[in-house]
């Protein structure tokens, strides 16, 4: 895995003009990189499931000064391909652009014993952690491939030992698909990375070691941001590439 480089510094225009779509934004790292994001220049699309939490995150974008943003509820558990199809429309229509694009979102599920795995679970968990990021990459590529410089980053997970059942088969997926598209994409104006963060103090984290004692000592998603800002300015060359916290 890579670290970014120590001499990067995101200056305050970083991101100007650029559009960059975040999923998952209402959640522990997509609020964190949403605001990175807009703070530093981007427009942002602001793609979650619950209205009232993207409407306050609008707001909260907008009192701060920063590029307003674009809102779009959905849910990636039940969404379409036509529903996919609809949101890279109205981006182009919109916006006219995509620049970038990173997905945060991401469910757990319930980690046990794969012969005591629950089947609804299962599809639950890969249709947000695996078949939401294809349909929407898919829709929005031809998109991506217009910008003169585009960015895709997906959020993997390194769980790989037992019990984690739904979640480490869809993340392991997850990562797969990237480094296909790497290869696909590699010498284009697209780039392709993974991010790979460890652990942080998010929700997920705390559900799924609740008890431990490290918990309130981890990095916050916060911690995390200079990483996705040099993954989505120009300056980063990489791709097919698995990024970390340094």
């Amino acid at each position: 895995m890579k670290t970014i480089p120590d001499t990067f510094s995101a200056d305050p225009g970083l991101l100007t003009d650029k559009v960059i779509l975040v999923t998952g934004a209402t959640g522990g790292f997509g609020k964190a990189v949403s605001m990175a994001l807009a703070r530093h220049g981007a427009t942002v699309v602001l793609l979650a499931r619950s209205l009232r939490r993207v409407e306050a995150l609008y707001d909260e974008i907008e009192q701060a000064g920063f590029p307003s943003p674009a809102i779009y509820p959905i849910d990636l558990e039940g969404a379409s391909e036509q529903d996919y199809a609809e949101l890279a429309d109205n981006i182009e229509n919109q916006l006219g652009r995509l620049d970038g694009m990173i997905h945060c979102a991401a469910m757990l599920g319930t980690p046990t014993l794969f012969a005591q795995s629950d089947t609804s679970t299962w599809y639950q968990v890969h249709q947000v952690n695996l078949h939401a990021p294809y349909l929407l990459t898919r829709a929005c590529l031809p998109l991506l491939e217009k910008a003169a410089r585009a960015s895709l980053v997906f959020m993997t997970d390194d769980k790989t030992g037992a019990y984690w059942d739904a979640y480490q088969v869809s993340k392991q997926a997850l990562a797969a698909m990237a480094r296909l598209l790497a290869r696909e994409y590699d010498g284009s104006s697209l780039r392709v990375n993974c991010y790979q963060p460890g652990k942080t103090r998010t929700a997920l984290q705390l559900r799924a070691f609740p008890a431990a004692d490290e918990n309130d000592e981890l990095p916050l998603p916060a911690d995390h941001t200079d990483a996705f800002l040099y993954l989505m300015c120009d300056a980063c060359q990489g791709n097919g590439e698995t990024f970390t916290l340094a």
